[in-house]
């Protein structure tokens, strides 16, 4: 009786812990979200419409800018996009960003409420 008893719950736990390992998730299949605050210039509603755009590309899934703090919140898969790339877009509709600067020519076009240099 007691050799039953013992196949039993050895039969039970191999079963058990067979259904724990094969719930595992494999990460390095999972997508690399990474979140990222970058600070912006801009002044307005437009400013945050065009700002939110631009960062919008392939790989980010979050982009929001806040007027008042001038951050734009962004959250993207560092496997399919880097923070650089879309900063050099948000640069190049005009804004200024940490690392990268918008052209002049590009800046000039904004609407008189979206120049932020002095």
């Amino acid at each position: 009786m007691k050799t039953i008893k013992f196949m039993v719950v050895a039969a039970l736990a191999i079963f058990l812990s067979a259904n724990i390992f094969a719930q595992t998730p494999d990460h390095s299949k999972m997508a690399s979200t990474k979140t990222e605050t970058i600070k912006v210039s801009g002044n307005c509603d437009m400013c945050k419409s065009r700002i939110e755009k631009a960062a919008k590309i392939d790989g980010v899934s979050k982009a929001e800018w806040s007027d008042k703090t001038k951050v734009l919140t962004l959250v993207y898969d560092s496997s399919k996009v880097k923070s650089d790339d879309v900063q050099k877009k948000i640069a190049a509709v005009g804004h200024d960003t940490e690392k990268f600067k918008a052209e002049s020519n590009v800046y000039d076009k904004l609407p008189g409420c979206c120049k932020y240099r002095k």
